[in-house]
């Protein structure tokens, strides 16, 4: 592909233009490849099962994880898994996150990002084939398209023939119901956000926010766009992990591999090629790999960027090598390591071209001196620290989560006046103090003072007398404000300089917090 400046476009535009007398206009060079559409066939195998039970595990956690219920008591709701961003709580089953704790998510994300390197560098990109929310989806698009159209000949066939009726509607039944998929797509992600069965009947009523209908509108189109319209040019051009996976990789991770040291050369007549004394590889050059890629490459020739290790290919190639009666693994999972060795068994040290008898024995069995796939290749030093940080993230937060307080006292002194002088020589200070209730249950909370023997506390509107601890009944799940007034007698304004505490405490839990805060008089401005 030649890129070109503007001008440079412009001028090659030009030049194409330009014709001689009675000779037909040029045809512009194209600065891009058209897609050419991709048809892939139905796998059979131990890999597309696999696919389908992710596939299932995958979309039933999304669509129905909204639905789950999980008492919490009549003052929080019953959601188990809710982003409450009104009244800015995420609800995770038994866990409760407060925004001030939203290092929990951080964390998560570390653990996810350093997972994701870790599943790399073992076994390639195994999140793209087959977790990843794009691969998923193209899948489920894939069967409804096999359900309506048939199978792959049978899709290229109608592809390809004129729009009749039939033709009509099948694409029109598909496209229905692909967009009846992109609206539960976006239907369930916004039952993460609100109670999920009141959102459904307002959302059905007409009497949801719109800020629902607009967010199901958008999943509805990006889903049915990307899972039906575009499918791997998504991965291939929009997706930046296959260009970022490379630096993740070494020689000892599990990628997709044609094995060309036992393939090569391919020959659709082996047995004539055999007679005749030629070399003759494994590969019967059929295209059942190529046939059910649903990128539309040829693993055969090599590692590519649009790969997404689903494995399907393994799976095609594997039948094919049943029905001929050749050992299964020509295309498999592989490390470069192991494969340049077989690879150097195979040509001489590369001096010569692949020859495969050199990879087996007169009955046709492999040589002891080809490497196979050993496990203990994953537990090298590069996927045991991806699971050490992993690991120290994920106990680092649930040690954080166990170990957690729900009980919170935070305090501001009065700015303007800092202090008051009363009629009988005692200062007085005036804080603000916010108890933080951070579980679903109402409960009693013991205020006190700690240090400043002599003084005195009075909390405005809830107690006229003054005294040192007083019960607060605080509500669940919320904050409560008090307006708290400290007095000092004058006998004992020298002592101002010393340190004191408003301690909260939770006798029926015996949680305990306490907030440091300063006494303001005269003597300790001088």
């Amino acid at each position: 592909m030649n890129l070109y400046t503007a001008n440079g476009m412009e001028n090659a535009s030009n030049d194409a233009r330009k014709s001689g007398p009675g000779e037909p206009e040029a045809a512009p060079e194209r600065l891009y490849e058209a897609r050419k559409k991709i048809f892939p066939k139905r796998a059979e195998g131990r890999f597309r099962r696999f696919k389908w039970l992710v596939m299932l595990i995958t979309l039933g956690i999304y669509y129905l994880t909204p639905w789950i219920r999980w008492d919490r008591g009549p003052y929080a709701p019953d959601q188990a898994v809710l982003i409450d961003l009104a009244n800015r709580r995420f609800y995770f089953f038994f866990i409760e996150i407060w925004p001030q704790e939203f290092f929990y998510v951080a964390g998560l994300l570390v653990m996810a990002g350093f997972g994701l390197f870790l599943v790399t560098s073992a076994v390639g990109r195994a999140w793209c084939g087959y977790a990843c929310p794009q691969t998923v989806w193209v899948d489920l698009f894939l069967v409804v398209e096999r359900w309506m159209e048939g199978d792959r000949n049978a899709r290229m066939k109608l592809d390809a023939g004129p729009w009749t009726l039939e033709k009509i509607r099948k694409r029109v039944v598909k496209h229905g119901i692909w967009l009846l998929i992109a609206v539960a797509t976006g239907g369930a992600w916004i039952f993460y956000f609100a109670d999920a069965p009141t959102l459904a009947y307002d959302f059905a009523t007409g009497n949801a926010a719109f800020v629902a209908y607009s967010t199901v509108a958008v999943l509805t189109a990006t889903t049915y766009v990307f899972g039906g319209l575009m499918r791997e040019q998504v991965c291939i051009y929009m997706c930046p992990w296959p260009r970022i996976q490379a630096a993740m990789l070494d020689d000892n991770s599990l990628v997709v591999t044609y094995n060309d040291w036992r393939g090569e050369p391919r020959s659709k007549h082996a047995k004539k090629a055999a007679a005749a004394g030629q070399p003759v590889g494994d590969c019967v050059d059929c295209n059942a790999c190529v046939a059910v890629c649903p990128m539309g490459i040829d693993i055969r020739d090599g590692q590519q960027l649009a790969c997404i290790t689903c494995a399907l290919c393994i799976d095609a190639c594997d039948a094919v090598m049943d029905k001929i009666g050749k050992p299964r693994g020509l295309i498999d999972y592989a490390t470069l390591n192991e494969y340049d060795a077989n690879m150097a068994l195979a040509t001489d040290n590369g001096t010569t071209s692949i020859n495969p008898d050199r990879v087996r024995n007169a009955d046709g069995s492999f040589t002891d001196k080809v490497r196979h796939f050993n496990w203990r290749i994953i537990l090298r030093p590069r996927t045991l620290l991806y699971m050490a940080v992993w690991s120290a993230v994920g106990i680092g937060l649930l040690v954080a989560l166990l170990s957690r307080d729900r009980l919170e006292v935070n305090v501001i002194h009065d700015r303007n006046p800092q202090y008051v002088l009363e009629s009988d020589g005692s200062i007085r200070n005036g804080y603000t103090i916010r108890l933080l209730n951070m579980i679903p249950e109402p409960r009693t909370i013991l205020l006190s003072l700690e240090g400043l023997p002599q003084a005195s506390m009075k909390i405005n509107g809830l107690v006229s007398d003054d005294d040192r601890t007083f019960a607060v009944s605080v509500d669940p799940d919320k904050a409560t404000a008090l307006k708290v007034f400290v007095t000092l007698p004058a006998a004992a304004i020298d002592q101002s300089h010393e340190s004191f505490s408003f301690i909260a405490q939770d006798r029926s839990s015996h949680e305990r917090d306490s907030y440091s805060a300063t006494f303001n008089a005269p003597e300790a401005r001088k």
